[in-house]
């Protein structure tokens, strides 16, 4: 197993290794974002659509925007070069808190998701977003559609020379949320079981196996979801999404992760190379979310509320997968350390990848990709809140014993492990 040092006490993180800078005030950066976004789409619409053209295309129509492929790549890869293969093993030892979070994850949340989004977009709020307003979307990957023809809930028309989907607003919202539902655990959530006092190693093993599961079940939950909601079911896209990225940066972590640590040891990986990663995933996120809010600037001056509308369900969404799984866990009778990663595991998301697929399947432009970023608005102080929520009620489960809790973990802030690695 790569890492020997684990119980080095000269090698453990301490308390100090906490939210960095960028993660503190990720909500105060996406809020600056959507301003320049905006901003970018009124004063120089021509500069986004610019990038958004420099795209590969198949069959004559843009599929992988290579400006968002970069930025996504740089999204995903230092979540996936944390990922310690050893410890996916080793995970089987626990085999009660993996279950309930494969449970949570994908037997519970992409339906919650579905139904809770689908009754506040399609129901409670379509008198507000407009019942006869539409989305165009692209048209499925490798699909010839006429003029005309139907698709789901779909019709095909030309837009500016393209073929397009005209699809009603609410459900291309509801389709972010449905990607955003089947997308568990992002790299932030190393930082909410690190700020939670949880078992540290847990949080990274669930981290690992979920980005392995996505690889089989996203596609086959996304597109059966989809389906579900009349909305297109672009399988080639969705697949070839999953591929570009999260399979991609999966193997280019992997493989340099067991360079890195070959060449310049375990120390300098953890200490040195992963503080340097700290906020290159979010820089990457903040400037695709600058391409995304110049395209829906105009939406968003329109009618402010669409993102209040976006926020409620995907809120109630998030607070009831986490109670289903503190509230289980207790049953179960985990212990804290156990209960509180698991829990908050099941109500993050992995917005890099929604964001990534929506912005693949259906244009950057669209309103599901406008529905992945509401997701990344919300997430930061509504874990944030969670976190605290955990720690004040602690004392409901049992502690974790010394010798369960004496080996300290990976750096899972991506910090140094105090000031000198700094």
């Amino acid at each position: 197993m790569e890492d020997t040092e684990m119980n080095d006490p000269e090698t453990c993180p301490t308390e100090k290794a906490g939210i960095s800078f960028f993660e503190r005030y990720l909500t105060v950066w996406v809020g600056l974002c959507i301003v320049a976004g905006i901003g970018l789409g009124k004063l120089a619409p021509g500069i986004a659509k610019s990038l958004d053209g420099m795209a590969i295309g198949v069959k004559g129509a843009p599929v992988i925007s290579i400006p968002i492929a970069v930025c996504l790549f740089f999204m995903m890869y230092p979540i996936m070069v944390k990922i310690d293969f050893g410890e996916v093993v080793k995970a089987g030892k626990a085999i009660r808190p993996v279950g309930l979070t494969l449970f949570l994850n994908w037997a519970i949340k992409p339906f919650t998701m579905y139904a809770i989004a689908s009754f506040f977009l399609g129901t409670l709020f379509l008198g507000f977003i407009g019942p006869d307003a539409v989305d165009y979307v692209k048209a499925p990957l490798g699909s010839d559609l006429e003029v005309g023809a139907t698709y789901g809930a779909g019709e095909a028309v030309l837009v500016d020379g393209v073929t397009m989907l005209k699809v009603p607003l609410w459900r291309s919202y509801l389709a972010g949320c449905i990607l955003l539902g089947i997308a568990p655990c992002t790299a932030m959530v190393l930082v909410w079981g690190f700020l939670a006092k949880g078992n540290d190693g847990h949080t990274l093993v669930m981290v690992a196996i979920n980005s392995l599961t996505m690889l089989v079940l996203y596609g086959v939950l996304g597109g059966f979801l989809l389906g579900v909601g009349q909305l297109p079911v672009p399988w080639q896209a969705l697949l070839l999404s999953i591929g570009v990225y999260v399979a991609l940066p999966l193997a280019a972590g992997y493989l340099s992760r067991k360079w890195l640590i070959a060449t310049r040891g375990e120390v300098w990986f953890r200490d040195k190379f992963l503080h340097f990663l700290t906020p290159i995933t979010i820089t990457a996120l903040l400037a695709t979310l600058v391409l995304l809010f110049s395209f829906k600037g105009e939406t968003i001056v329109e009618n402010p509320l669409t993102i209040l509308w976006i926020a409620i369900p995907l809120t109630i969404q998030t607070l009831v997968i986490f109670a289903l799984g503190y509230g289980i866990s207790k049953a179960m009778g985990f212990t804290y350390e156990s209960a509180a990663p698991t829990a908050m595991i099941g109500a993050s998301n992995h917005f890099e990848v929604a964001i990534a697929t929506a912005t693949m399947l259906y244009g950057l432009s669209s309103g599901a990709a406008l529905a992945t970023v509401v997701g990344v608005l919300i997430e930061v102080p509504l874990m944030l809140g969670l976190v605290r929520f955990c720690v004040k009620t602690k004392g409901w489960f049992p502690a974790e014993s010394a010798s369960e809790g004496e080996s300290c973990q990976p750096d899972l802030a991506g910090q140094g492990r105090s000031d000198e690695a700094s």
